[in-house]
């Protein structure tokens, strides 16, 4: 018998039949009495879980984690003995590997931890994480990550099954559990249900984007649904724009809501729910003031015990709007579990509301409300962030006071973006200095931000799935991020010439008596893939860091007595003469050029345009100066010290033709150069690109 399924069993059973005597007949069946593994069924399935780990088995030795085939061997044969598994997984491993040598009997040394070889297809993702830096143990350790969001969700994530909430660490059960899981069974029919329930006054970022793959992915990866609840609950700080731009950013990751809710939807039902947990005695209007109350260890409230029938009127004063603002709140009687006493359900706030007007004057809080509209859309999954685990008691209390069906509250790590601002005062404050433009600067870290500076949806959606769903906080580097943008415009984004510093080279015996048209593919890796036509003339134009007229050692390209060949073109052009102003500055080299196939093979091929259209580039650098701008032990000025002066600069540039009909947020590879988006600035007189990263991370042309 296996003990845990036994307990797994009883403990159904508790909730399920409640009072009923237990059917050992039953009993037995789930525990696996009777059922007989054989020897050779554990060695069949041994092998082929070996077979599947030959690759990395090979590579690793020893040192590769043989739990994991364990595992895949339990999934498959769940009443096998452990032990005889065990024992027929070693004797297959050493059959592949023979006796342990020296090295597999050293220690890997700490963070050297060598990692399965990825298959081909996975080849991209495992670059981002070797090629990126995280500056988490956690992410760097962590075999919870995945390559894409479903994959995480299917097969690393181990949530409870829709109706199985008592079987979930700290799951509260009454005796109207088994009632209310019933009744929540048969309105969802079974059906996964989350929700994603951003507060609608700011631009949501990076850290959102975790939490948006989460909630939406958890869903579609168990045929589910995801609600997009907006928790507008504060109407000082909601704007229109906000609601608009949380949408927008949803919907371009890739999800599509099952229903956009509002908190305020239920705050009728939330209103008469007070009124219920005020009769109860579980709840009650406080005059302490928002000072009185902070921290950890404040003064108790004297008006705990008023009477009932007092707070009840004292309430309907407050709705009324006979109490001032401030001078009254209803908390519960409930402690944290991080010790604060009685939070607050209601405070006072004559602000009009958004989508209510002026039919309230008071506002539910978050603790308040969000657990109940949980309740209300029938969640199965609860998903938040690590910091509302202190609440996950007081959610589970307010359901079950008001005897109604519980979900249950699962906690993640935060994603933090080091050399980052995320926190909308703080946002809001470099717009109002000025140090930004908006919400969606490409400099920031806000989801709009990311889109206007052309990283793809897939690809913040794939770096999500890479961080997993750990319970650690998590900071990683822009860096990491990069490298999931890098690997999907590698292969997405046509390629095109571009120069960003022109200088004019004048081809004297350009071998053509008129400009002709060059066929240039798209992606040269795959040329099946598309071209595009290009003008080749006397007068080309190249990168002012293509030449030097004294190099240092190792330079590759144009310089005196070194030639360059130039791609796409089958040309390699040599100097004869530089041509320069009063002031000395180089304005023209003029160049002889022959075919590729008759001139001596160069060390390098560099871009080029001819006849081009002029285009403005921007180019990003990180807004911040240290790793934790908002750290004062880091950066003892603030934020606002900290900002690098060059986090921008605009070129005027010179780009092939084949870019003037390009539209807003269309994407290239500019080659040599990096990855590029189409900003919003474009006007028919005004073609602007946004650089998104880099062709490598800190790679060096010579």
């Amino acid at each position: 018998m296996r003990v845990d399924a036994a307990l797994e069993y009883l403990l159904k059973c508790a909730v399920q039949k409640k009072g009923q005597s237990i059917d050992c007949a039953e009993l037995n069946k789930e525990c696996g009495v009777g059922v007989v593994v054989t020897p050779e069924e554990i060695e069949s399935v041994v092998q082929k879980q070996v077979a599947k780990h030959k690759e990395a088995l090979l590579e690793q030795r020893y040192h590769f984690n043989s739990f994991k085939i364990m595992q895949e061997v339990r999934e498959q044969l769940k009443w096998a003995d452990a032990k005889s598994v065990k024992a027929a997984i070693d004797v297959e491993i050493f059959d592949l590997l023979g006796p342990k040598t020296e090295e597999d009997m050293k220690p890997l040394a700490k963070g050297d931890k060598k990692k399965e070889k990825p298959k081909a297809a996975d080849n991209k993702a495992a670059q981002n994480k070797t090629s990126a830096t995280a500056a988490s143990k956690e992410v760097e350790t962590s075999s919870d990550g995945a390559n894409t969001i479903a994959e995480l969700m299917k097969n690393k994530v181990h949530f409870h099954a829709p109706g199985e909430n008592y079987k979930t660490d700290g799951y509260v059960v009454t005796d109207n559990t088994e009632r209310l899981l019933k009744e929540h069974l048969k309105a969802t029919g079974g059906r996964v249900q989350t929700r994603f329930p951003p507060e609608p006054n700011g631009i949501l970022h990076i850290g959102h984007a975790k939490a948006i793959n989460i909630n939406f992915g958890y869903a579609a990866a168990h045929n589910g649904v995801c609600y997009l609840r907006y928790d507008d609950t504060n109407p000082e700080k909601e704007e229109e724009k906000f609601f608009v731009g949380i949408k927008d950013m949803v919907e371009w990751l890739g999800y599509k809501p099952y229903k956009i809710t509002h908190s305020s939807d239920n705050f009728q039902q939330l209103y008469e729910w007070a009124v219920v947990l005020i009769r109860k005695g579980l709840a009650y209007v406080c005059h302490q003031t928002a000072d009185e109350m902070k921290g950890f260890n404040p003064k108790p409230s004297q008006w705990r015990d008023r009477p009932i029938e007092e707070s009840l009127q004292l309430f309907e004063d407050m709705k009324n709007g006979k109490i001032d603002e401030g001078a009254a709140t209803l908390r519960l009687k409930v402690t944290l579990e991080e010790g604060k006493v009685d939070p607050v359900a209601y405070r006072i706030k004559f602000i009009a509301h958004h989508r209510t007007g002026n039919k309230w004057c008071i506002y539910p809080t978050y603790d308040y409300t969000h657990c109940l509209c949980d309740s209300l859309e029938n969640i199965t999954h609860s998903l938040c962030t690590k910091e509302f685990q202190s609440r996950r008691s007081s959610y589970y209390w307010l359901c079950n006071a008001l005897d109604i069906y519980c979900p249950v509250q699962w906690e993640y790590g935060r994603l933090n973006m080091n050399y980052a601002l995320v926190s909308k005062r703080k946002i809001g404050k470099l717009i109002t200095e000025k140090i930004v433009n908006d919400w969606d600067d490409p400099r920031l870290f806000t989801l709009t931000a990311l889109r206007r500076r052309g990283f793809p949806a897939e690809a913040i959606n794939n770096f999500c799935a890479q961080m997993g769903v750990t319970g650690a906080q998590i900071s990683v580097d822009p860096s990491m991020l990069e490298a999931s943008v890098r690997d999907v415009l590698n292969v997405t984004a046509p390629r095109r010439l571009v120069v960003i510093e022109p200088l004019k080279v004048t081809l004297e015996n350009f071998p053509h008596a008129k400009p002709i048209e060059i066929d240039v593919p798209d992606f040269p890796q795959n040329p099946e893939k598309g071209s595009h036509k290009m003008t080749l003339d006397r007068v080309i134009y190249i990168e002012q860091s293509d030449f030097k007229s004294e190099p240092e050692k190792g330079y590759r390209r144009l310089a005196p007595g070194q030639s360059v060949g130039l791609r796409h073109a089958n040309l390699v052009i040599s100097l004869k003469e530089v041509k320069k102003d009063a002031a000395g500055h180089i304005t023209e080299l003029v160049c002889e050029c022959q075919p590729t196939e008759s001139a001596e093979k160069p060390k390098a091929f560099i871009q080029w345009v001819s006849q081009p259209i002029e285009i403005e580039v921007r180019l990003y650098e990180l807004l911040f100066k240290h790793k934790n701008p908002e750290d004062p032990n880091e950066v003892p000025g603030g934020f606002l010290s900290d900002i690098n002066p060059n986090s921008m600069a605009v070129m005027q540039s010179y780009a092939d033709r084949s870019l003037a009909n390009c539209k807003v947020y269309d994407k290239f590879q500019f080659e040599r150069i990096g990855f590029f988006s189409v900003d919003p600035d474009t006007s028919k007189d005004k073609i602007v690109f946004n650089r998104t990263v880099g062709l490598k991370e800190d790679a060096g042309k010579k």
